[in-house]
């Protein structure tokens, strides 16, 4: 049942089992989303559930301008939906058996407050009347045919786990004397630290079901909509591959996240390769990013509204932007940026592989992932050893034919300071 707001034993209840969640394993490491749940508790208990906007959210809880446009952000509708699943995976592990759920509805920024029904005692359990059936005893003293099943379906899947771990295995131990001599002076850095390097991939917001079509949220139009943001392209599925075919040369584990449901909070003692331009993995937006090639929506002329990579500092014979194919076509050829840059700890580093579509994002994934064109990255910087490796931005041009990106020329590279 909902805890009525009006009672004050309701309401301490209520604010103990904030503070609970705040102080959990789940939430603890995230200050931004312990923020955002002390706010919205404070407005749905103090305020009587009063309607919170998301223009209040950005401007007193997450530190945006007083320009802050929602329709054109959607940074409060991200960390609200990663404080809803990381409700969810308290309630699921840590607070199974909390008297007070407190959850974030969907398309709302009131919390709720329900009180758990009572679970039946072992005593209760104890006092219960034991009746069986004929059947019931029947079943007792003949297996069926249903366990033998599943417990060949069980022995099967272990087997397979095992080959798969077996085959991993051995392409690891391979890699241990067969790791080519460009990955170990590119990859260093994010090898052998106390921390797996995080790989975050884009997740764009979409409306629709895949069933009959999905698109592109559009805040003007799709306002209630509901949105579906577990969904990402086939070029960040295809980078993730590659990255692990490198790793397991580099007998290096890595993590991989989404990036709606990653924070702040997670990048202060990690390093971080994020797959997809800030377009769609709006992280990007808030940690140190690219200064030399920068995403950005054109704002007038026949192109406006396309995403572009802007040359902030263009050299002789360069253009001040890099366009790929009108969006209403099919997409014959895109522009990429790898980056190398410090995070927000400057003994952390950052390694940003985007494009401005899903193809270009696949490219520059396979461009630091293949032998060949490393080289060719690294002779441009300079570098031959893994100490001389320092930040930079190098521009990548993508020729895409049926959806595969099978020509990638470097543009411009750039050293940053």
């Amino acid at each position: 049942m909902a805890l009525t707001h009006g009672f004050d034993a309701g309401r301490q209840q209520c604010f103990q089992q904030i503070d609970k969640l705040i102080n959990s394993h789940s939430l603890r490491g995230s200050e931004s989303l312990c923020k955002l749940l002390r706010y919205l508790a404070e407005t749905s208990l103090d305020h009587h559930g009063a309607a919170v906007k998301e223009y209040q959210i950005a401007t007193e809880v997450l530190g945006r301008s007083h320009g802050f446009d929602p329709q054109s952000d959607s940074t409060v509708r991200v960390q609200a939906g990663r404080l809803r699943v990381k409700l969810e995976e308290y309630y699921a592990h840590e607070g199974i058996n909390d008297e007070i759920v407190v959850e974030l509805p969907r398309k709302s920024y009131a919390l709720t407050f329900h009180v758990r029904a009572p679970s039946a005692s072992p005593d209760d359990l104890a006092m219960a009347p034991r009746v069986r059936t004929e059947t019931d005893r029947r079943s007792l003293k003949q297996p069926s045919n249903r366990g033998w099943i599943i417990a060949v379906l069980l022995l099967s899947i272990l087997l397979l786990v095992a080959l798969l771990f077996a085959l991993r295995s051995q392409t690891q131990a391979g890699a241990r004397v067969s790791v080519p001599a460009v990955y170990q002076v590119f990859w260093q850095r994010f090898v052998g630290g106390p921390q797996q390097p995080w790989v975050i991939f884009s997740n764009g917001s979409f409306v629709g079901r895949p069933e009959t079509g999905m698109r592109y949220f559009n805040a003007a139009g799709d306002s209630g909509a509901l949105i579906l943001d577990h969904y990402t392209g086939v070029g960040e599925v295809l980078a993730v591959h590659q990255l692990d075919h490198v790793f397991v040369l580099l007998n290096q584990p890595l993590r991989v996240k989404r990036g709606s449901l990653f924070s702040l909070d997670d990048a202060k003692n990690n390093d971080l390769i994020f797959v997809g331009s800030p377009a769609e993995n709006l992280t990007l937006l808030d940690i140190p990013s690219t200064q030399e090639f920068v995403f950005q929506r054109v704002t007038s002329g026949p192109r406006k509204g396309d995403l572009a990579v802007v040359n902030v500092h263009p050299q002789t014979g360069e253009p001040l932007l890099f366009l790929g194919s009108t969006p209403s076509l099919p997409t014959t050829e895109d522009y990429a940026v790898v980056a190398l840059v410090p995070g927000i700890d400057p003994a952390r580093s950052v390694l940003i592989l985007a494009g401005t579509t899903t193809f270009g994002t696949q490219a520059a994934a396979e461009y630091v992932c293949r032998q060949d064109s490393l080289a060719v990255l690294l002779r441009r910087l300079g570098v031959s050893a893994a100490a001389d490796l320092k930040p930079f931005e190098a521009l990548l041009h993508v020729k895409v034919v049926h959806g595969v990106p099978v020509i990638t020329d470097l543009v411009s590279v750039r050293k940053r300071s």
